[in-house]
């Protein structure tokens, strides 16, 4: 009797619409002046990474944005998804990135 080898397929998170996946970056702890916080106590991150882009928002030449862009973006309308363990990932509209940090260059 042949044994079968099953081979696990892998799972990705593919956002749909005008939408983009992000891992929001971890509040932090502490103070930029090193001041330590309480546990009960973070300062929210409003800053993150794109992990995947739409086909729809990668066809758009609007939305200048690519996938590992750090971006400031709006969390009101943040969908959280719970991903193999990892609970920064969230779904957002693409209108909800305000912003996307650049290198600039030296003159």
């Amino acid at each position: 009797m042949a044994e079968r080898k099953t081979t696990k397929k892998l799972e990705i998170v593919e956002p749909i619409g005008a939408r983009v996946l992000i891992r929001k970056d971890e509040d932090r702890k502490q103070t930029k002046t090193g001041i330590h916080l309480p546990d009960k106590i973070e300062i929210p991150t409003l800053t993150g990474r794109i992990v995947a882009i739409s086909a729809q928002v990668d066809a758009d030449d609007d939305y200048p944005i690519r996938q590992y862009d750090r971006i400031l973006f709006n969390p009101k309308h943040a969908i959280p998804v719970e991903f193999e363990g990892d609970n920064r990932l969230f779904v957002i509209p693409v209108e909800d990135v305000v912003a996307v940090f650049r290198a600039g260059t030296d003159d």
